[in-house]
């Protein structure tokens, strides 16, 4: 086949590999969405390899050691035993690949989208580019990244999108912990860069979701993708905001969110915390506000203020847990202040851009002496400084001038927390309204 001439044959082809499962499919990025996706396709029925330059890792995986916080430890496993997952560092396995799904970092630096990871994957795959191949973008990314970058990168190969090879966007959906939404019961949304991309794109994620939905190009794909963090980004302001304006006016938040909730519609409760983290809320609006600011010239004024107020949030909660001490007669500097949960949220090892360590980093430059517990990570940097997990007992919980519970993981006995400890900080409403007279709550 010459390039410029993908046939319908080949089209055919493609179509039934992918319905029939025997297409093979190369994950590029073995991060929890990348490596959440292989174990998916493994468990699918597609023989597949996963790529990343990241050599340690890919040996870790091959071996059989799952350390990618957010995988599904019961996925990895199948994923394995089943024969048909492999990983490597070598991105020549694109050569052979009827499917290329990109799943690498798009982290953000200084405000400014980080794209490298991006561009590094699409030049090794054009290296290694055949005609009738099927490419998906999976990576967060802002509106017209798979149509202005991913593809003339990809057409450096001497191919041509929508003609002899096939592109389309799809946006992780994946959400670390969550056991009732896992990844075959979350809808996956795509956008192609023609109606072609879009069809094959779709027919491939059938295979591992029960529902798709399509829309008419990359670049809707890429922003619904924007909107949905915005969304949670913005209530999640709103809510905290509300949350300091309530302690101002002695007003429960709490109770005032359970009455609001109470409406059957227009409404949907959110809940206040020690701030956003994660690779997602945090850091996908940032997208958004930095392409409005460079294409359109505007502020995303709404967006922009949330963003302000999460960020505060960190500092925030930790005067609160200073006044908490204040009020039971101690100075933040010399307490032992007990941090329970680092990690961005429950049920989860991710500590990125978890506001718990900021709260550490606050507490620690004013004197405090921070100790963390979390069943899911063993260490973290606070302050420059390297703090190893302390083991959770009576003897802890009673030498801690406070006790803050971060992140509620849902191993922690909390009745027993509450009796063991003498001051308790509850920055989640993990007790509710309890009956203990030592928890006070954001």
């Amino acid at each position: 086949m010459t390039i410029g001439d993908t046939s319908t044959t080949e089209i055919a082809d493609l179509f039934s590999g992918i319905s029939e499962r025997q297409a093979f499919v190369a994950v590029f990025g073995q991060g929890y969405v990348g490596l959440s996706l292989a174990c998916a396709a493994a468990g699918g029925g597609f023989s597949l390899a996963g790529i990343d330059v990241d050599r340690a890792r890919v040996e870790e995986l091959e071996a059989g050691l799952l350390r990618v916080a957010g995988v599904n430890e019961q996925d990895f496993s199948a994923g394995l035993a089943s024969g048909l997952l492999r990983f490597t560092s070598n991105p020549e396995a694109v050569a052979r690949a009827d499917v290329v799904v990109i799943c690498v970092p798009t982290p953000v630096k200084d405000h400014v989208p980080d794209l490298s990871f991006v561009q590094a994957a699409c030049v090794s795959i054009a290296q290694h580019l055949t005609p009738g191949t099927l490419i998906i973008v999976e990576s967060t990314t802002y509106p017209g990244v798979t149509e202005d970058l991913v593809r003339p990168l990809l057409e450096s190969s001497g191919l041509e999108a929508g003609r002899d090879f096939w592109l389309a966007y799809c946006p992780e959906r994946i959400d670390p912990g969550n056991e009732e939404f896992e990844l075959p019961e979350i809808p996956r949304v795509i956008g192609g860069v023609n109606e072609k991309s879009t069809e094959l794109a779709s027919l491939f994620y059938r295979q591992l979701v029960h529902e798709v939905v399509t829309v008419s190009s990359s670049r809707t794909a890429e922003l619904a993708k924007l909107l949905e963090n915005t969304f949670r980004h913005v209530n999640i302001a709103l809510v905290n905001e509300m949350a300091m304006l309530c302690r101002e006016m002695d007003i429960d938040v709490w109770e005032v969110i359970e009455a609001a909730a109470s409406k059957p519609f227009g409404f949907m409760p959110f809940y206040p915390g020690p701030g956003v983290g994660g690779h997602c809320i945090p850091l996908d609006p940032a997208y958004l506000a930095w392409q409005v600011r460079r294409d359109v010239g505007l502020q995303f004024r709404i967006l922009e203020q949330s963003q302000d107020i999460n960020a505060r949030m960190p500092a925030y909660v930790a005067a609160r847990i200073s006044d908490a001490l204040n009020e039971a007669g101690k100075a933040v500097k010399g307490s032992r202040v007990l941090i329970l949960g680092v990690a961005y949220k429950p049920g989860v090892g991710d500590v990125r851009e978890s506001p718990s360590l900021e709260v550490m980093t606050w507490l620690s430059r004013r004197g405090a002496e921070v100790s963390f517990h979390d069943p899911y990570v063993e260490t973290v940097n606070v302050n420059g400084g390297h703090i190893d997990r302390t083991k959770l007992s009576s003897r802890a919980l009673r030498r801690a001038g406070c006790v803050a519970l971060l992140t509620p993981h849902a191993t922690y006995d909390l009745e027993w927390i509450a009796r063991d400890s003498l001051l308790l900080f509850d920055a989640r409403n993990a007790y509710g309204r309890s009956h203990y007279p030592n928890v006070v709550r954001l």
